[in-house]
């Protein structure tokens, strides 16, 4: 059986004797699409927290490629391969589209170098198929903040990817998006899947639908259930903990 790229075993984490995950377990392969539900509380942004080490788990491993991501800090995390997008889009609203994803394919990451430095032409080619990728090419001199809130949530997918992470960590991608750019976003995050492991969290049902990706269902810190979404959805414990509920 293939390894895992990223595993988690038994985690739990404790916030002053509130149990925000319990004892999950849960692994992903490398080039893997995965979509994450649950009620608010469920532990969603939890689960996100500890892989990327804003959270050290209570107990429990939590390893990439074979090696213990516990105690590493998050710039370390995110250096060795795994990138997260946080819900509200973070972009330099004051720098234009390209300025953007140039300042996120450089090569070299401190602040000084990144404002004088020329970026290489691997990057800079980089740079243009990224724009045209995520269709903001017409866009490349328009400053960030007057992007639309889709494109903005476009863009910060982009400058993850420039910075060619091996997993994708996307919280809540399309929220606040129309049923259009709802759509073209799925579109985009399947695209990515094979050359990036990637795991989505998200409260849309239509666009969990529209990825066609294993669907994982956690409630109250602990893993439900998983399978495809027309099965997960047919459980009778989705259905009283989280689909049945009104959308929150």
């Amino acid at each position: 059986m293939t390894k895992p790229l990223l595993e988690l075993k038994d985690v739990s984490v404790s916030f002053d004797g509130f149990y925000a995950l319990t004892d999950l377990s849960l692994t992903l392969q490398k080039g893997e699409l995965k979509s994450i539900i649950g009620p608010n509380g469920a532990g969603k942004t939890t689960f996100l927290d500890v892989i990327t080490g804003k959270v050290r788990p209570t107990k429990g491993s939590v390893t990439f490629k074979g090696k213990s991501l516990i105690g590493l800090s998050e710039q370390r995390i995110s250096r060795d391969g795994i990138g997260r997008k946080f819900q509200t889009p973070r972009v330099f609203e004051n720098l234009t589209v390209q300025r953007n994803l140039e300042l996120s394919a450089s090569p070299q990451k401190n602040a000084f170098s990144l404002l004088v430095d020329r970026l290489p032409t691997p990057s800079k080619d980089e740079v243009q198929r990224l724009m045209s990728y995520v269709g903001l090419s017409p866009f490349a001199s328009t400053q960030a903040g007057s992007l639309s809130h889709g494109q903005k949530q476009w863009l910060a997918i982009a400058m993850l990817v420039a910075q060619s992470p091996e997993v994708l960590l996307l919280d809540e991608p399309v929220a606040g998006l129309t049923d259009e750019e709802t759509f073209r976003t799925a579109e985009l995050i399947k695209s990515l899947a094979g050359d990036h492991t990637v795991v989505v969290i998200e409260h849309d049902m239509e666009f969990i639908r529209d990825l066609n990706a294993p669907v994982t269902v956690l409630h109250q810190g602990q893993l439900l259930t998983e399978g495809p979404l027309d099965q997960v959805k047919q459980d009778p414990r989705v259905i009283e903990v989280y689909l049945g509920q009104a959308d929150d």
